[in-house]
């Protein structure tokens, strides 16, 4: 992959927890000359690279054929009591995710880059675990160059909406980990840090077509960047 030709970023999932952290670091990053966020409401970006759409996300084919450039990154996702039911959750984190990768391979995009989920399974009989998994299996079948896929456990962060529950487990499971090392695979994860290894996946020269990343090959991505 050539990388010394500045690349055009497609971001979905923007205005969410890692979403957040990565267009700070594609707007800080000269690789980058511009970035397009597909969006539901204004994302608060203010910055010559940001191109923002606001998009119907049930109306696909309204914005199909703006998902054009060289990379699109995809942190989007939600929780079925945000969400309201498993059907609708289904459509935000497999229905909207698979259009919209399967338009950018389409428009000739190159890579895609997706964070899912550490228990992602499209066989499990945990719904959350099982359509994280269905999403994984599709994009890879998809005629990208590069997918790489993030699992990583719980984020860790400042959040719209809190999440009290899973940022006091994460900090339990985090203490527990430095005297127990098989938690050590459950602990959290910041963020900013998941933003962070999803770029230099992206600027790495691996010439997979597919690479998963679990949480452990997330922090030594971390730790080489």
């Amino acid at each position: 992959m050539e990388m010394n030709k500045q690349k055009t970023a497609i971001v979905l999932g923007s205005t969410g927890l890692v979403g957040k952290k990565l267009v700070d670091l594609l707007i800080q990053d000269s690789l980058f000359s511009k970035i397009k966020l597909l969006v539901r409401r204004p994302s608060g970006f203010d910055n010559p690279k940001i191109v923002e759409y606001i998009v119907d996300f049930d109306d696909f084919s309204s914005f199909r054929s703006l998902i054009k450039g060289d990379v699109l990154f995809s942190s989007l996702g939600t929780t079925i009591k945000k969400a309201g039911s498993k059907e609708a959750q289904y459509k935000v984190d497999y229905i909207y995710q698979y259009d919209i990768a399967k338009a950018a391979a389409e428009n000739g995009v190159s890579d895609y880059i997706l964070v899912s989920a550490s228990m992602a399974n499209s066989k499990s009989s945990i719904f959350y675990s099982r359509i994280k998994g269905e999403l994984d299996d599709a994009v890879v079948k998809l005629p990208y160059e590069r997918v790489l896929i993030f699992r990583p456990s719980v984020l860790m962060g400042e959040r719209d909406i809190k999440r009290k529950g899973e940022e006091i487990g994460a900090k339990i499971i985090n203490g527990l980990g430095k005297i127990i090392p098989v938690l050590r695979k459950f602990r959290g994860i910041k963020g900013a840090e998941i933003a962070q290894a999803m770029l230099t996946a992206f600027k790495n020269s691996s010439s997979n077509k597919a690479t998963i990343y679990t949480l452990e090959k997330i922090f030594d991505l971390i730790a080489d960047s």
